[in-house]
């Protein structure tokens, strides 16, 4: 059975906002340049806009309650394109702060949104699946959009980026606007919604999503100093890295769809010691160039096979707040993705500083399981 075709269309959507979101990184010191402000403060732009995800998730899903899932992806694609215009055009760095956070509660909106409808799309038995071609999305991003921004934006300027992720939300509307359905999403009590928040075994699984997400972030934001640094390796190796490390990502995010639905648990179980070995094997072998390339390409496997395996653990156990179960996915992934790279700068006095801080946060997760017994995420094996 085929997947449809809508949700290939909502995974356009998630590429341009991932390139967006991961775009910065190669872009900042143009950027701070042509805007008169120092590196350090066009860094804010990353911190503003993983903020607004955390804060937007959950906002923008209240929101969106009882109004038509089509309208509501159509009008955060809107306000994303918008934000995008108004950054490539803008001589204020203050506007441009403010284009971010806008475009930051419109990615959280739309994320938040896609995931309950991609889930509701398809059977029960095939929510990972469909999780996987939506995450996906973000995976390609890496690959493929994040070192395409950085070079078009070397060839002609910061700003033709900002018009590329625009124009990315086109074909990414009009995808939505053909293919996703009218029908109004239920609209159930908050309270109830929020109430679903208490379930210990949901709980348990948000946890371990923002500490995987926030290892993965953590070691993924300073993996340039590594490459440069005790690998003994030239510049150009980090696109290489980065690069192998989103392939690997694509390809876990795409094996955990095929396995999540019936073999969550196994997935959890045997992945999360390979993750913690593989953040101690970069941090010893950091040294060795050939070990550590291929080691980020295993470890983009595997860092992205839990966190997709993770959110459809989410989505199985919100599924009786359906409006924000995609907003508890959204915000524990973003909680992740901003206390990593804070917690990673603390220890950068050596450069393998992040990578022993995502073993002890992928340990720190797979704790609780190793003194109960237990799998990670619940006793199940399947969702």
């Amino acid at each position: 059975m085929s997947l449809p075709l809508p949700l290939y269309l909502l995974a356009l959507a998630v590429f341009a906002m991932g390139t967006s979101e991961f775009m910065l990184a190669g872009l900042l010191p143009d950027l701070a340049r042509d805007l008169g402000v120092g590196v350090g403060a066009a860094g804010a732009l990353t911190s503003a806009f993983a903020l607004g995800m955390v804060i937007g998730a959950p906002l923008m899903a209240v929101l969106a309650r009882g109004r038509s899932g089509r309208g509501g992806l159509l009008v955060f694609v809107g306000v994303f394109l918008a934000a995008h215009v108004v950054g490539a055009v803008t001589e204020s760095f203050t506007v441009l702060l403010l284009s971010r956070v806008a475009a930051a509660l419109a990615n959280a909106g739309f994320l938040a949104l896609a995931l309950t409808t991609a889930t509701a799309m398809v059977p029960a038995d095939r929510k990972a699946r469909a999780l996987a071609v939506l995450l996906g999305g973000t995976t390609v991003a890496t690959v493929v959009g994040v070192p395409g921004g950085a070079l078009l934006g070397a060839l002609a300027g910061w700003r033709a980026a900002f018009w590329a992720v625009a124009a990315l939300c086109v074909p990414a509307a009009l995808g939505i606007l053909w293919g996703v359905p009218a029908g109004r999403t239920e609209r159930h009590a908050l309270r109830a919604e929020f109430g679903v928040l208490r379930a210990p075994r949901l709980l348990r699984v948000l946890v371990l999503a923002a500490l995987v997400n926030a290892a993965t972030f953590g070691a993924f934001t300073f993996l340039a100093p590594v490459v440069t640094g005790p690998a003994g390796l030239g510049p150009a190796w980090v696109s290489v890295a980065l690069v192998l490390f989103g392939a690997g990502s694509f390809a876990g995010v795409t094996a955990a769809g095929r396995l999540a639905d019936r073999h969550a648990a196994r997935v959890l179980a045997v992945g999360g010691p390979l993750l913690l070995a593989g953040w101690v094997g970069l941090a010893v072998l950091a040294d060795r160039p050939a070990a550590l390339l291929a080691l980020l390409l295993v470890q983009g496997a595997l860092a992205f096979a839990l966190g997709g395996t993770l959110i459809a653990r989410i989505l199985y156990e919100a599924a009786g707040a359906p409006a924000l179960a995609g907003a508890y996915a959204t915000a524990a992934l973003n909680v992740g993705a901003v206390a990593g790279p804070l917690l990673a700068a603390t220890v950068l006095d050596r450069p393998t500083g992040p990578f022993l801080l995502a073993a002890g946060l992928v340990a720190a997760a797979l704790a609780p399981a190793a003194v109960s017994g237990s799998r990670p995420g619940g006793p199940a094996s399947t969702c």
